[in-house]
């Protein structure tokens, strides 16, 4: 049977101390928070009464109970009063010198079966813990920010940690609510492990000018449901916090995707820091504001000056999800839309398919019978290329394969008038090879819409070397004008998702094929810890693993980064079939 803590210490009164504080204390444990000055006691009881005063405003404490709550608070300078302690948990700085010599001068203090933790993010548990007398009772315990509202910890055993001492600290974890997840001692546990090398590469985008910090947000915030862009979520944690996480990883992995970005170095010398210091990659309309404000970095229209080109008719080519998805955008936006395929059955089919999204609509309410009519109205079925001729657009999004796409574009160019835009949909490969199959290079823009292209609001404009502005201006304009959000960038593999999002999900691959944890522990790391609407595994197997194989292969081969190699675990089940939800079995089995 588990053992009860009854009086818990905080060490750092910071915004994580805070919180842990707090959360100890809704609890009803007895909390002794220590911090080294009385500067620092005012600003972390300044940190907790904040949180309980809109706890109570929002009618989730009261009065009472908030000073009751605050009653079991006591504060202090002296570790010495940490004496009495069953549990204390560090939450100071993240430097592994700092923590080890804090261990060294608790332990002394403490009876000999008190349990030391620390809240570390990624510094090694077990180079803290031989500084003390007890490392088998030395833990990690990793609470996220905000600890008042965020249920995943990370309980970090090493190689010593008694096994006693994992079973008593997940049964405190618990009773405070939380979920805790066991895992060994390795930089940057599960999440952060998973978390800052997308942050690091999401910088690296922004240093090479590939794209401007708030197409970067909006990407990942429209084209994969995150609740923050990963700029933001920098200014979030505080640059310095992330640098010494990554540099911390670094070390331990010497993995190049895990070193920091020079940006980041020199952001921190130049002293912005985030939203603490009022200034990181945006500006704030004070330290620790959430607001942002416009500065020299924010961008003005590309496209002021640049007339579009007029869109009345638009041709798509293709019959499968993402065409169909595109052909009901258009058409429900008062387009006239010509549906190519390659038999009239097909075509038929795919008009089939746009009925029946229609149809659903009605059904939800959504839509009315009559707006369902004028859009099937405006939809035109095609089997010929030279239907396409008096398009002012046309979309491809035939199979994702280089050559097909190219004889279509080729095909296009034989019979589409003058002046037409030619948009390929592909979601990685090189739009300018779709390009060169033309005599009209300037004419050709990438537009990926994401999948479902009636639901998913963004769009990646992807502009080549010999993509006219005006073609760019016609694009953006068209996505906007069907309630799109548009980002813009280079043609580069991946564009923006896809190259932040598949190297994530072969890291989580990698990391269960190292049994570091199960598939289920990442999953719920990544959505309780990080506020991801899917785990890793679980969007996985939604895409399809053949698909994310072949999107991975493609990252590969373009940027020749060994951190970027396919999981060998990824392709294996490709090879065995297992290709996610669509085959019944992936990384788990679906009935």
């Amino acid at each position: 049977m588990a053992r009860e803590f009854n009086t818990v210490g905080v060490v750092g009164l910071g915004t994580m101390g805070a919180g842990i504080a707090e959360v100890l204390a809704r609890t009803g444990l007895t909390v002794k928070v220590v911090d080294i000055d009385d500067a620092g006691l005012a600003r972390g009881l300044g940190h907790l009464q904040h949180s309980t005063e809109r706890a109570v405003a929002r009618g989730k404490l009261d009065a009472a109970a908030k000073a009751e709550l605050l009653g079991r608070i006591s504060t202090s300078t002296s570790i010495a009063d940490l004496a009495d302690c069953d549990l204390v948990i560090e939450a100071i700085p993240e430097h592994v010198e700092l923590k080890s010599r804090l261990f060294a001068e608790i332990d002394k203090i403490l009876g000999p079966d008190a349990i030391l933790a620390s809240n570390t993010s990624s510094l090694s548990i077990t180079e803290i813990g031989v500084h003390t007398g007890r490392p088998g009772k030395v833990v990690g315990l990793h609470f996220f920010n905000p600890t008042q509202v965020l249920k995943l910890v990370e309980v970090v055993r090493t190689v010593v940690t008694e096994p006693d001492v994992i079973t008593d600290v997940v049964a405190f974890v618990e009773r405070l609510g939380k979920s805790p997840v066991v895992i060994g001692d390795r930089a940057g546990f599960i999440a952060n492990a998973l978390l800052f090398p997308y942050l690091n590469h999401a910088v690296k985008m922004l240093e090479a000018r590939y794209a401007t910090r708030e197409d970067l947000d909006a990407a990942m915030r429209y084209g994969c449901g995150y609740p923050m862009g990963p700029l933001a979520l920098l200014d979030l944690i505080g640059l310095d916090t992330a640098y010494e996480i990554l540099d911390t990883m670094y070390h331990q992995s010497r993995n190049r995707l895990h070193a920091p970005a020079p940006l980041l170095k020199q952001m921190i010398t130049a002293g912005l820091l985030g939203r603490k210091t009022g200034r990181g990659f945006y500006t704030y309309d004070g330290p620790d504001s959430p607001n942002v404000v416009a500065d020299t970095q924010t961008p003005v229209s590309s496209e002021e000056g640049v007339q579009a080109r007029d869109v009345q008719r638009v041709g798509v080519i293709g019959t499968g999800t993402m065409a169909t998805g595109i052909v009901e955008v258009f058409a429900k936006r008062g387009y006239d839309v010509v549906l190519r395929a390659r038999s009239l059955e097909k075509a038929e089919g795919a008009l089939a398919k746009v009925r029946k999204s229609l149809d659903r609509a009605v059904s939800k309410g959504k839509l009315s019978e009559a707006d369902r009519d004028a859009t099937l109205a405006r939809i035109s079925p095609a089997v010929e290329f030279v239907e396409l001729a008096d398009c002012d657009l046309v979309v491809e999004a035939v199979a994702e394969e280089l050559a097909i796409k190219k004889e279509v574009f080729a095909a296009l160019d034989e019979v589409c008038k003058p002046g037409a835009v030619l948009a390929t949909t592909t979601s990685s490969l090189p739009v300018i090879e779709c390009a060169a199959a033309t005599s009209r290079p300037g004419d050709v823009v990438g537009l990926h819409f994401f999948n479902p292209a009636q639901v998913m609001k963004l769009v990646e404009i992807v502009e080549t070397i010999s993509t006219g502005a005006d073609v760019v201006a016609t694009a953006r304009k068209i996505c906007l004008d069907l309630g799109k959000v548009p980002v813009h960038c280079g043609d580069v593999a991946g564009f923006i998702v896809n190259a932040l999002l598949f190297p994530y999900l072969n890291d989580a691959v990698k990391m269960l094929e190292a049994h570091y944890a199960e598939a289920d522990d990442i999953d719920n790391a990544m959505k309780v810890g990080c506020g991801l609407p899917m785990g890793p595994f679980e969007l996985l197997d939604v895409v399809g693993l053949d698909v994310s194989l072949a999107i991975e292969r493609t990252l590969y081969l373009e940027f020749r980064e060994p951190g970027f190699s396919p999981a060998p675990l990824l392709e294996h089940l490709v090879t065995a079939g297992r290709l996610g939800r669509k085959t019944g079995k992936g990384f788990r089995d679906y009935s």
